[in-house]
């Protein structure tokens, strides 16, 4: 079975049963696996991870109505919601635009950690980090400055993989992520002089003004609807003529879309008016796939700005 999260019902035959269900769900026989679930659930009435199964299995089958109806109870057994079952009814139309569940989002990389950069590298062809280094010194090089940095600040960072692509151009760089599991794969590294487990605008929120002369977020920002909070409190811990660079999947309509990887998809014209916004001066724009998803190119942008 695919790696995915699995939160016991306390009730050993309902879990098997879980297991039997996922079992057909994985082999296309749908409505079995889905009355499975339905008898499973009769066993253990709060049992979060069935219902986001049977969530998903109805969504599956065109079944609206009850796929809403069990995401709904998935997140009602679990007010963290360590599923994400809130996405899947922002895609069904029954939620509003909002932040990812933090849980979630700390559950999805802590369970990835040991085997993140074999599956981005070897299997999603992963290079966020490679188009954010060329960017960057491609505009410093513009810009006819130096593409040095003192001080760093990696968001969202992983494995440490934005730090071994700048691993010569930063004296010092701090590493801020929100699942712990990543923070321990980035230790080992020994490329940060800090890594701190946050959410990114906490992380940033603790530190200095204008204490960094680089801030990074490769892939990261797709975790994130609302692109102000994050941009302001980067200009804000920049030095004069600090360099902000990051990677965002986008779409040819307007604003922001939740995509079919529950990864949130950013238009052009929307990041232009962020970072106007924000007060940072934007030098790069450019179409570029950070990655491959469903052996196609994931649309995205490369984005690098400056503080004035």
């Amino acid at each position: 079975m695919p790696l995915r999260l699995f939160l016991t019902s306390g009730d050993l035959m309902a879990d098997r049963r879980f297991e039997f269900a996922r079992d057909l769900q994985l082999k296309g026989d749908l409505p079995a696996a889905a009355d499975l679930l339905e008898q499973t659930i009769e066993l253990a009435p709060n049992f979060t991870s069935a219902w986001f199964t049977l969530g998903e299995i109805r969504a599956q089958l065109g079944e609206r109505d009850k796929a809403i109806a069990a995401f709904r109870k998935s997140r009602e057994s679990d007010a963290s919601d360590r599923h994400g079952a809130h996405l899947h009814l922002i895609r069904l139309g029954a939620a509003q635009l909002s932040e990812m569940p933090k849980a979630y989002v700390q559950a999805l990389f802590d369970q990835y950690a040991p085997r993140f950069e074999h599956v981005l590298i070897n299997d999603l062809d992963y290079r966020a980090p490679s188009l954010i280094f060329k960017a960057v010194v491609a505009a410093r090089v513009a810009a006819k400055k130096p593409a040095l940095f003192k001080r760093a600040i990696d968001l969202g960072c992983g494995t440490g993989l934005a730090a071994a692509a700048f691993a010569k151009q930063v004296d010092q760089f701090i590493g801020i992520d929100l699942s712990p599991g990543m923070v321990k794969e980035a230790r080992a590294t020994a490329l940060y002089a800090e890594l701190e487990v946050a959410d990114m605008i906490e992380g940033l929120r603790a530190r200095s003004d204008a204490s960094a002369n680089l801030v990074v977020a490769a892939d990261a920002f797709v975790y994130l609807p609302d692109l102000g909070p994050v941009l302001s409190e980067a200009r804000r811990v920049l030095a004069p003529d600090g360099v902000l660079a990051f990677t965002l999947e986008t779409h040819d309509g307007s604003g922001i879309v939740l995509g079919e990887g529950l990864r949130y998809a950013h238009s052009a014209e929307h990041v232009r008016d962020a970072m106007a916004k924000a007060g940072l001066q934007l030098l790069t724009l450019e179409s570029a796939s950070p990655r491959i998803e469903n052996n196609e190119p994931v649309r995205g942008v490369v984005v690098v700005a400056e503080k004035t």
